[in-house]
């Protein structure tokens, strides 16, 4: 049974917490629980707030995921401002212009003017790779990281960086934003498509036999030589495409993408994710990686799913 001393004091903590409003603020190490687990709670959600005349209510979304602009501003570690996410939390941030993907500990209420999704200390704005002054054009997404890294960041160090997405996804998270992206390379496939069968060649057209002279004519000694007809020319043949490579001698932690009937599919899956295919069988499979553990390996599965391959799954190669 607790005492009267704990129930005020567990009292008075929840009402801290209700009234964070848009000041909430929680410091890169928290007071109470130091550098260790502890210091992850408890979280802080705080009343609605006004930005620019916009409403914004705080919520624990679990799946958050959205794309928006994001800002440099002042702040210790590899740390970020959020206008509704929980506080402590944890995001994965994606440079929509490069693709890498770092994690961020949100620690603080913001941006409080204009529409940006989120602020960035100088320490996640490096890390990310942006340029001094930019506004990006960034992916927001909630995570939930091991514990090792969320010590990480509790102590102001950077956690490693994530795998960067792949340019199909990329282009699709623009659309989302409303920026046309540029134009892919020739040789990236945004979407799994089998190869267009070639047109057939059109047939030459006849030529009616001559009727042949009854006697044949003797030839004169001054008749010009009739030059002799040339052949057509040899059609090429269409040139081989170039096997990726093999996954067979990967090992440790992979994504399967999938299993394939036909080699071509197998390849433009190979090509959109990044992978690498291997025959089992009748079968192409498809898998990316090897990656040093279950984290990384969680974290390349998320955007391979979310290039649309939604049944790719996490397998061990000992």
């Amino acid at each position: 049974m607790r005492s009267p001393v704990s129930r005020i004091a567990l009292v008075a903590t929840l009402l801290l917490a209700a009234c964070g409003g848009a000041n909430a603020r929680v410091s890169a190490v928290s007071e109470a629980g130091g550098p260790g687990p502890a210091g992850d709670y408890p979280m802080v959600l705080g009343a609605p707030f006004v930005v620019d005349g916009v409403t914004y209510t705080p919520a624990d979304t679990l799946n958050y995921d959205s794309v928006g602009y994001a800002e440099a501003v002042a702040g210790a570690g590899v740390s970020g401002a959020h206008r509704t996410l929980p506080l402590p939390s944890y995001v994965e941030v994606t440079s929509l212009d490069t693709g890498k993907t770092i994690l961020v500990r949100l620690t603080e209420r913001g941006p409080m003017t204009g529409n940006g999704l989120v602020a960035l200390s100088a320490g996640a704005w490096t890390q990310l790779g942006a340029a001094p002054g930019a506004r990006l054009p960034v992916r927001v997404r909630r995570v939930n990281p091991p514990e090792a890294e969320r010590a990480l960041l509790r102590t102001g160090h950077q956690a490693p960086a994530r795998m960067d997405t792949p340019p199909g996804l990329l282009a699709a998270l623009k659309r989302k934003l409303g920026i046309a992206p540029a134009a892919l390379p020739a040789d990236t496939v945004a979407e799994p498509t089998l190869p267009k069968p070639a047109a057939p060649a059109k047939p030459e057209p006849k030529v009616a036999a001559q009727p042949a002279p009854a006697k044949p004519a003797p030839a004169r000694l001054d008749a010009p030589v009739a030059a002799k007809e040339a052949p057509p020319p040899a059609t090429p043949k269409p040139a081989t495409p170039k096997p990726l490579p093999t996954s067979a001698s990967a090992k440790g932690f992979l994504i399967q993408v999938g299993a394939y009937s036909t080699q071509a599919r197998a390849d433009a899956a190979a090509r959109a994710t990044g992978g690498s295919v291997s025959q089992v069988g009748k079968l192409w499979r498809v898998r990316v990686g090897p990656h040093k553990d279950r984290g990384q390996a969680d974290a390349a599965l998320a955007k391979v799913r979310a290039g649309g391959y939604a049944d790719a799954r996490v397998v061990f190669a000992p």
